[in-house]
């Protein structure tokens, strides 16, 4: 190759990358945006600090004493419902269970003996064939040779007989109330022994553990609070002014503290009596499945004020939005068109691809939204 035509693929090669440079760079530029900011009427809302609580939570507590012989698990571990959570001795129950079914088998055989007297009494009855007297039955024959030839003056076989039958009646049900009492003894041991089991009444996971193997409970005592935990909600206490503005199902704003998640959260749940000293009422919100964290972590709902009058939000897309912080910032230009961040505290959302600032940012400010 001469030296023109080098000196010629030199110039011909920068000429190329000057020009891709430049093309890059104006696709870069042409995918930046400046929004003018917006505003949206909004009412005034309050924000309060709330606790995330699992969807369902029971503390099963000991029902007898005894001494606690098993734990199926640990805290954090999963369960099925129906699952054998924790287990309290049982043997002296054991032992009144095995008594009461004795008792029970006996009342059983009292029962059929009386029938069978009842019946005997019913086909084959005492008065048309006396039992002979112990020794040489001599009252016996007496009484016989009376009531045949008409001179004892007093009998009456038909009354005796009805006697007869309703003794073995009474006989017959007093035997049949014992089998009742002794079925009634063995349910109620039986019903003691379920107490020594803790059985879990739902799925979900141990969240604490208040005894260990080998301690000693008594009746009443906490053993581990079991939680459902695949749906969470959050539990904050609203003052009563702000209740006018929340309905059961109606959707508000949300933020959890792990990652500074915004989500929409549920009315769920409104207590229907305020705490007598703090002028609040309970409040539930369902989360969305799924949601980071978990129970007992900090987090923050967005409550309606009807009783304050609407304002003028500013309002940017959430492309708008920069999260590297732990807190969210925009890019405001200034009077060089130079970008500044700026920290912001969000709002609600307007809709899918808008929210309002609540404070750090004024209507009619430009700000930067950087292309992906």
């Amino acid at each position: 190759m001469s030296k023109i035509s080098r000196v010629t693929f030199q110039i011909y090669t920068s000429l190329l990358l000057l020009f891709c440079c430049s093309a890059v760079c104006s696709q870069s530029a042409q995918s930046d945006t400046v929004i003018t900011v917006g505003v949206a009427s909004h009412g005034g809302a309050v924000i309060l600090g709330g606790s995330v609580i699992p969807l369902k939570e029971v503390t099963m507590a000991a029902q007898i004493p005894g001494r606690v012989i098993s734990i199926s698990g640990e805290e954090g571990d999963e369960f099925v419902a129906g699952t054998l959570l924790v287990s309290i001795n049982d043997d002296d129950l054991q032992a009144k269970k095995i008594a009461a079914q004795a008792q029970l088998s006996l009342a059983r055989n009292a029962m059929q003996n009386a029938h069978v007297q009842y019946n005997r009494e019913l086909w084959n009855p005492r008065v048309d064939n006396p039992r002979p007297m112990a020794g040489m039955g001599m009252p016996s024959m007496f009484d016989n040779f009376f009531d045949r030839s008409g001179m004892s003056g007093g009998g009456n076989k038909g009354i005796e007989r009805h006697a007869d039958l309703v003794t073995q009646k009474t006989q017959v049900a007093a035997a049949r109330s014992g089998v009742t009492a002794a079925e009634s003894g063995l349910l109620a041991i039986e019903a003691r022994l379920r107490d020594t089991k803790a059985i879990a009444p739902f799925d979900g996971i141990i969240m604490k553990k208040m005894v260990e193997i080998g301690d000693t409970v008594q009746p009443g005592q906490p053993l581990i609070v079991f939680s459902y935990t695949k749906f969470l909600r959050i539990q904050a206490e609203v003052p009563a002014r702000l209740m006018p503005g929340l309905k059961k199902g109606m959707v508000v704003p949300a933020r959890l503290d792990v990652g500074n998640t915004q989500v929409k959260a549920r009315v769920a749940q409104i207590s229907p009596v305020a705490d007598s000293l703090q002028h609040t009422v309970t409040v539930k919100f369902d989360l969305p499945e799924g949601v980071p964290g978990g129970p007992g972590m900090y987090a923050e709902i967005m409550i309606p004020d009807v009783s304050s009058p609407s304002r003028a939000l500013p309002v940017v897309p959430l492309a708008a939005i920069h999260r590297k912080g732990s807190l969210p910032s925009v890019l405001v230009l200034d009077e060089d068109d130079n970008p500044k961040m700026r920290l912001v505290r969000i709002g609600g959302m307007v809709d899918d691809d808008s929210v309002t600032i609540l404070s750090g940012l004024k209507p009619g400010e430009r700000v930067l939204v950087r292309g992906k």
